[in-house]
């Protein structure tokens, strides 16, 4: 199973990027049989903000194409948001802009999982229940979610993997749901 992990931030060493590789490391050890994971960096499809006007005089960035376009090889999305001030990423929000002028349906009806890694309390609730929310109207088969609030008292760095067992049985309820 093809399995495409996207952290949703242009962190290149962010937690949610480390969420995802816990996630690679579970779904390739046999938590889904023949996973192969591979987490991406958003900072490849870096694009101009998105405007009506500047898609009418120059079209879809390629960029954009690439990341529909890999999206649609995948078996199954991994995403793990960051929430600033309550939602997306200028960087998430920009490049998914994009990608939805190719098709509104950007997830293309594969099963997504979707994860917020948060220093707060609220574990990205508000990032998260818009993502949950709008994910059918994108072409999501969503299979689950789960936020992780203050990412460093529930996350072991020097084992990559999180050390609350309540929390660690959920993410793995929630990446095994991919296969079902």
């Amino acid at each position: 199973m093809r399995i495409l992990a996207i952290p949703a931030s242009n962190s290149r060493h962010g937690i949610n990027r480390q969420l995802l590789g816990s996630a690679r490391r579970l779904l390739e050890d046999g938590l889904v049989a023949g996973a192969d994971v591979e987490i991406i960096d958003l900072n490849d499809y870096e694009m101009p903000i998105y405007s009506t006007v500047r898609e009418r005089e120059h079209g879809i960035p390629e960029p954009a194409r690439r990341l529909y376009d890999k999206i649609g090889t995948a078996d199954a999305v991994l995403v793990s948001y960051a929430e600033h001030n309550g939602s997306y990423t200028a960087a998430w929000k920009n490049v998914f802009d994009w990608a939805s002028r190719i098709n509104m349906g950007v997830y293309q009806g594969k099963k997504v999982a979707m994860f917020a890694a948060t220093p707060s309390p609220r574990a990205g609730a508000g990032v998260l229940g818009s993502a949950t929310a709008t994910a059918p109207f994108f072409g999501a088969d969503l299979v689950g979610s789960l936020g992780i609030p203050t990412f460093s008292d529930n996350y072991d760095a020097d084992a990559g993997e999180l050390s609350d067992p309540d929390l660690r049985a959920r993410f793995e309820k929630t990446l095994g749901a991919l296969a079902a």
